[in-house]
């Protein structure tokens, strides 16, 4: 009996705000969303890197995504959360303006990101979806970050554990 091949025609997206554009990532990446909380700051890290936070036992390095994509700066809000996301085999928060919801996105509404949306540079993206009334900028976690910073956030985790 011959086994059939399914070919995946939607993923599931995490939607989150930043500014006024929605971004995107898989949901199989995200851990979880938790509300904002004290961050502890570590000296000698890049300025995107905000500190860590001890997310129920376990120490996690946070990152800035406005600061990491050069955007402006801007005050934590009700709405303001941390992704818990699973990117280069560590995991790390990701400071969003707000996390708005799951939605289905159909694969052959992604098209190949321009060089700049949004005013993030495209080698941070995986596409952008376009749906109905909006465009769901797709991020690609591992270009997020780079090796070389991933290396330098999993040994200081390892430092604190």
């Amino acid at each position: 009996m011959s086994e059939l091949k399914t070919v995946e025609t939607e993923m599931k997206a995490i939607v989150f705000q930043l500014m006024d554009e929605e971004y995107g990532v898989d949901v199989h990446q995200v851990r979880s969303i938790e509300r904002m909380q004290e961050i502890t700051r570590v000296p000698r890290t890049p300025s995107f890197v905000k500190g860590v936070i001890n997310l129920r036992g376990i120490v996690t390095p946070v990152i800035d995504l406005r600061s990491r994509f050069d955007l402006e700066e801007s005050e934590h809000t009700e709405e303001t959360r941390i992704i818990i996301v699973n990117a280069n085999d560590i995991e790390v928060g990701m400071i969003v303006d707000a996390a708005n919801d799951v939605i289905d996105v159909p694969v052959n509404a992604v098209e190949q990101a321009p060089k700049v949306v949004g005013g993030v540079d495209a080698e941070y993206l995986d596409g952008v979806a376009k749906l109905e009334k909006r465009l769901l900028i797709l991020l690609n976690l591992e270009k997020v970050l780079n090796p070389e910073e991933m290396d330098s956030l999993r040994n200081f985790k390892e430092q604190s554990e």
